[in-house]
């Protein structure tokens, strides 16, 4: 069966196809349409696969550390900054083991489309000591993901799946299976003793898993997605990963002149890494991301060779790569026979206006930040403590309203810091969707010490940066605020529209002059989605007509 498919697409066919049994995941670009594909996929609703979002990467690791504990095969996607949220549990997952299959499917952002960083994820595989695979085409994706639960299964260990920003969003047609597997049954063949890291145990199995680095060492050696194509032409050789090597066989259609070391399967393979940088006199890297395989190579395993690749400048150190700079890394090299593709590569952008992104019109966030500025003008030694999501752009014209954003939940644990501090008033803007991903915990600290700071949790109903999946806790806001500890006279509730402007700035300027903790909900939902809702309000009443 043939299908054509984003590279998010056909990873969460294949898990479906390989038997899954739940999928868990917090939306992140670029890896939300694999959660999206299973959630609207006719055979997980009639398989009843778990596809509800988590609330966050970590409870979604532990969860389905659950469900392989319980002998089903399991998916958590994430995007690279996600795997940090759920290390702990990643990290011990390799002390663990697994009973049931279980991949982590970690997609990367090269060049920060949408992004704070560009982490490569391959760093956390190794750590971690479980295999990692990384897919160079979207059919290798589709068969990869099959192999990874099998992979899983017979090693006993989770296995890390890394994908990039072009390879989860790019298209083409995948040859899928016709028949999907079943399920697996319930089991109770995990083990107590590998399960319960108390010391006595955790160390057993800490040598048991080095132990097994050198046969997954030997399997990458070994596996069809890790391959050495030999040339007589041994004045270059390539060692290209990944999307990598898509884009150097792009640069040759006609063929490599030069020997390639694919590599799309780890721990790296490194008798193949020796074998070409015995036989040639240069060898470039070419991988998405950092210099992964190059720091090993010129650490442990140079041979003959002189290295090159983003370390010595051949490629650039940061963003994405693509057909043209590898294109340009090659014409570096004066290689007899060496024909490149002519073709001109990626259309040009030079004449292309850009467009800055901005909040929607009508969007609830603007309201926030006006009402916000209005009031700081009479503050101005304020500072706001901003976090992950739409109103992120705050930061921007017209509104230039928050002075810092670094991760999920950062918002309020930085402004009670900035609090403790001495700083007056401390304000944190954070989004209904990231308040119960990571800010809850830093609210009950604030609670705990009554910081002085005042807390807006900017509530649209959904989570909208990601396209509008649902929010873990929407509509128990104020019950999660009670819960945590903050008295009802300091939790407030406004309804942001221009209309509302006089009580929102009072609301706002009557809890900064209070010296605790406050808590403010701005609550209107999203634009996007309420024209999405509208929509299929009036498709449903034109059915039942």
């Amino acid at each position: 069966m043939r299908k054509l498919l984003l590279g998010d697409e056909a990873i969460a066919q294949s898990a479906l196809d390989a038997g899954l049994s739940g999928v868990y995941a917090y939306p992140g670009t670029p890896s939300t349409e694999i959660t999206e594909y299973i959630q609207a996929s006719p055979l997980a609703k009639e398989r009843g696969v778990h596809s509800r979002w988590s609330t966050n990467e970590k409870t979604a690791m532990e969860a389905a550390l659950g469900m392989s504990f319980m002998g089903k095969r399991a998916l958590v996607c994430m995007k690279h900054v996600g795997l940090n949220v759920c290390a702990d549990p990643f990290v011990n997952s390799g002390m663990t083991g697994t009973n049931g299959g279980l991949v982590v499917l970690v997609a990367d952002d090269p060049s920060m489309h949408s992004s704070q960083d560009e982490q490569d994820s391959r760093f956390y595989g190794k750590f971690a000591m479980v295999p990692t695979l990384e897919p160079s085409s979207q059919q290798e994706a589709y068969d990869m993901m099959q192999e990874a639960f099998d992979l899983s299964e017979q090693m006993h260990l989770p296995v890390l799946m890394r994908v990039t920003t072009r390879m989860a969003h790019s298209r083409a047609v995948v040859e899928c299976v016709d028949v999907p597997r079943p399920q697996n049954e319930l089991n109770y063949n995990a083990q107590a003793s590998s399960w319960v890291l108390l010391p006595a145990f955790a160390r057993k199995r800490n040598d048991i898993v080095t132990a097994q680095q050198p046969l997954l060492e030997q399997m990458a050696v070994d596996s069809k997605y890790n391959r050495y194509i030999d040339a007589d032409n041994r004045e270059l050789g390539v060692i290209a990963s990944g999307i990598a090597y898509n884009y150097l066989m792009e640069c040759f259609p006609d063929g490599c002149p030069f020997p390639v070391l694919k590599i799309s399967q780890y721990p790296i393979p490194k008798k193949l890494i020796r074998r070409m940088t015995d036989d040639c006199e240069y060898v470039l890297i070419a991988e998405e991301g950092q210099p992964f395989i190059e720091d090993q190579v010129r650490g442990v395993m140079p041979g003959n060779a002189v290295i090159k690749g983003r370390l010595s400048g051949e490629l650039p150190r940061t963003g994405e790569l693509n057909p043209d700079c590898i294109k340009q890394a090659l014409a570096q090299f004066s290689i007899a026979g060496c024909q490149l593709s002519t073709d001109e590569g990626f259309a040009s952008c030079e004449d292309v206006v850009p467009r800055p992104p901005a909040l929607c019109q009508g969007c609830g966030h603007r309201d926030v930040y006006a009402a916000l500025n209005q009031v700081l003008l009479d503050y101005p030694n304020a500072r706001v403590f901003g976090d992950i999501g739409c109103y992120t752009l705050g930061f921007l014209p017209p509104y230039k309203a928050i002075h810092s954003c670094v991760d999920m939940g950062a918002s309020i644990t930085m402004a009670k810091g900035a609090s403790d501090a001495g700083q007056w008033p401390a304000v944190a803007i954070i989004g209904d969707s990231t308040f119960t991903h990571s800010g809850m915990t830093g609210l009950l600290d604030a609670i705990n010490e009554n910081a002085d700071i005042t807390v807006i949790i900017s509530d649209n109903l959904t989570t909208a940066m990601t396209g509008g999946q649902d929010s873990a806790g929407t509509n128990k806001f104020e019950a999660i605020c009670r819960g945590l500890g903050l008295s009802d006279e300091h939790l407030k509730v406004v309804v942001p529209l221009p209309k509302n402007m006089e009580e929102i700035t009072k609301t706002i300027r009557d809890e900064i002059n209070y010296h605790g903790v406050s808590v403010i909900i701005p609550r209107r939902e999203c634009m996007q989605t309420l024209q999405r809702h509208l929509k299929q309000k009036k498709a449903a009443e034109k059915n039942e007509k």
